[in-house]
C-alpha cells in the first residue's frame, strides 16, 4: 500500500491482538485528536454501517475525509474467505493510499496476520513510513497475543505504541509494559456507551502523545 510521506505527515496503522479488541473506537479517537483522514483499505461484512460509518459517526472535527475501502465485502470473515464468497480475489496492489496531505489514520481488520489472500496478510499493508498502535483488550490469553504482536512488529523494524482497551488489569498491563518496554499511549475504560463526546474527550486525553508519533 504505497504513498509518498509528505512533510510532517503522520501515517498511523491502528491493529489489533484479535478481531473485536476496539480497533474502530481507537481509530475514532485518533482521527479526533489529529483531525486526520481516515482509511480502511478492506472491510468484511456489515456493509450497512461499516467502520468508516462507525467513525465518521464518532468524530466530530471538520477537517477529517473519511475515504472509502478498496474493498468491501459481503461477510463478516477473515478477508480471504470473504473475498471467496464474492468471487473476487484481493490483490494488495490494488490497494492505494489515498492522496492527501492530511495525516492519515489507517485500520487494518482482525490482527497481523489475518489472511487477504494465498500470500499476503494484514502485516503486508504496514509500510515502512508509517506508525503502528496496537489496541490490547484484556482476556485468557491476551498477554500472549500482545507480546506475539509487539514482537512481530518490532522485529519487522515498525515503531509501535499500544492502547489499552478496557478496565485496567495491572498485572497484565505491568508484565507487558516491562516485557516490552513499548510505549503506552493510554487505556480507555469500559464505558457504557461511545459517543462524539465521550471520544473527543479521550482524544484530548491521548492527543500530546499522539502527536508525538
Amino acid at each position: 500500500m504505497p504513498g509518498k510521506s509528505k512533510a510532517g505527515q503522520k501515517k498511523i496503522f491502528i491493529t489489533g491482538i484479535g478481531t473485536e479488541v476496539g480497533k474502530t473506537i481507537v481509530s475514532a479517537i485518533v482521527t479526533e485528536a489529529l483531525q486526520a483522514d481516515y482509511f480502511k483499505p478492506v472491510q468484511a461484512g456489515d456493509l450497512d454501517f461499516s467502520d468508516a460509518d462507525k467513525v465518521k459517526h464518532l468524530v466530530s472535527n471538520e477537517k477529517s475525509v473519511f475515504h472509502g475501502n478498496a474493498y468491501a465485502l459481503q461477510t463478516p470473515m477473515s478477508p480471504h474467505a470473504a473475498a471467496e464468497i464474492d468471487n473476487v480475489s484481493i490483490d494488495i496492489n490494488n490497494i492505494q493510499l489515498p492522496e492527501t496531505d492530511n495525516d492519515i489514520v489507517i485500520e487494518g481488520a482482525g490482527g497481523l496476520l489475518v489472511p487477504l489472500n494465498d500470500e499476503d496478510t494484514i502485516l503486508d499493508l504496514i509500510q515502512p513510513n508509517y506508525s503502528v498502535i496496537l489496541v490490547s483488550r484484556h482476556y485468557l490469553g491476551s498477554i500472549n497475543h500482545t507480546l506475539m504482536s509487539i514482537w512481530i512488529l518490532k522485529e519487522q523494524g515498525f515503531k509501535v505504541s499500544v492502547i489499552f482497551n478496557g478496565d485496567e488489569h495491572k498485572t497484565t498491563e505491568d508484565i507487558i509494559k516491562k516485557m516490552t518496554d513499548v510505549e503506552v499511549i493510554g487505556r480507555i475504560e469500559d464505558e457504557p456507551y461511545f459517543d462524539a463526546a465521550v471520544v473527543k474527550e479521550y482524544a484530548t486525553l491521548f492527543r500530546e502523545k499522539l502527536e508525538e508519533l
